[in-house]
């Protein structure tokens, strides 16, 4: 390996290990809220978190017929979702996540630890 090629192997891993932590590194530090209590919130953690954070369904505020296309296209996308319980998630997620619902406000600690506020 010439001198040239070594230095710039050697500059590569100088810039690599100052670099920012990954997203997967620094979402690990931030707490990850739960879905609210209910009939199905077992089975809406399991179908929904598999591929994202609850913290995506808990900024949502859609009305049951947009509860139901979202529902819908996760499933499509691969959500494991019992044809049995599709109804049942749907309301789940319209009683909990519709538009008369609080706005949701992440605490403060998450937003602190968040990569793009340090």
């Amino acid at each position: 390996m010439s001198l040239r090629s070594l230095l710039a192997v050697l500059a590569v891993a100088a810039i690599a290990a100052l670099a920012p932590r990954t997203w997967s590194e620094a979402s690990s530090t931030i707490p990850t809220p739960e879905l609210p209590a209910g009939s199905m919130q077992a089975k809406a953690t399991t179908a929904c978190t598999e591929c994202h954070e609850a913290r995506i369904i808990l900024q949502q505020r859609l009305s049951q017929a947009a509860w139901a296309r979202e529902v819908d296209k996760m499933i499509k996308w691969g959500a494991v979702v019992d044809p049995s319980d599709r109804n049942a998630l749907i309301d789940y997620f319209y009683s909990n996540f519709g538009p008369d619902q609080p706005v949701y406000t992440p605490s403060r600690s998450a937003a602190r630890n968040h990569p793009q506020n340090r």
